[in-house]
């Protein structure tokens, strides 16, 4: 590798490691919007519950990358809160159905409202070409 092609490698790290943070912090600033006394991880759930409408455990487990003893108790935090309801599944009797609440929807809408001012604000005065122009290398980069 050249040294101008490592130069910019290196570069390219470190704008990557920034927008991981200013991901972090948002999603942080999100989640404290979603419910201030859950953690950070609740709220993952509850979007992805957004996402799925309603699945149980082990799912949601395979799609946050978590183990289904943690997705479970923080699945009980959410219901305790009034933000998601557990039913048992219909097909199996032993299993557990996880869906958000009205509670829950309104408050993910909220703490989406959060997420994205801080992303418009960052964007705000880009012209469609700077746009288009990103866009079109992080799908690149994502999917390499």
């Amino acid at each position: 590798m050249s040294k101008r092609r490592e130069k910019l490698v290196v570069e390219l790290g470190g704008e990557l490691n920034a927008l991981l943070a200013a991901s972090r912090t948002v999603t942080a600033a999100s989640s404290a919007g979603f419910h201030p006394d859950l953690q950070p991880a609740a709220y993952q759930l509850a979007v992805t519950l957004e996402g799925q409408g309603s699945a149980k455990a082990g799912r949601l487990a395979e799609l946050l990358g978590m183990d289904k003893s943690a997705v479970s108790r923080l699945a009980k935090s959410l219901c305790d809160n009034g933000l998601a309801q557990a039913a048992t599944d219909p097909a199996d009797g032993r299993a557990v159905v996880y869906s958000l609440s009205g509670a829950g929807r309104k408050r993910i809408q909220a703490a989406n409202a959060v997420k994205s001012g801080a992303f418009f604000s960052r964007i705000d005065g880009w012209s469609d070409a700077e746009l288009a122009s990103i866009i079109a290398l992080l799908r690149k980069f994502n999917r390499s």
